[in-house]
């Protein structure tokens, strides 16, 4: 099971510097968990730099997923997740989605580098 954070989705779909080597870490659909506020940073980006068409695909692929709502529970737990290893709110749910769900995170983001559970990949110069 893998989490695919927002900068790893970007890449993989703009087919940035990084793309061919996420390609093989991308994890089928019944594998992928997509946190709703990956959906919401997602959309919020494909609207600025896509078009609405690009947003509906990506909702449309995301639905196939297994999709993680912000809940109470999960709320709490990325609180302290925040709190313990300095994320900002969507990493810490992130990175506490994949927790819940005894999962990897895939990501270029810095932030997560050296946490346990995660495949960073460096950003390709």
């Amino acid at each position: 099971m893998r989490v695919v954070d927002s900068s790893a989705w970007i890449e993989w779909l703009t087919q940035g510097p990084a793309a061919d080597r996420l390609q093989g870490e991308m994890p089928a659909r019944t594998e992928c968990i997509v946190p709703t506020v990956v959906q919401l940073e997602l959309a919020k980006w494909l609207e600025r730099e896509r078009d609405e068409d690009a947003v509906d695909s990506f909702f449309a692929y995301t639905t196939t997923c297994i999709i993680a709502p912000l809940d109470t529970a999960l709320a709490r737990r990325s609180a302290e997740v925040s709190a313990k290893h300095k994320l900002a709110l969507a990493d810490a749910i992130i990175y506490a989605t994949a927790e819940q769900h005894d999962a990897d995170v895939l990501t270029l983001d810095a932030h997560f580098k050296g946490l346990e559970r995660v495949v960073y990949f460096g950003k390709a110069q």
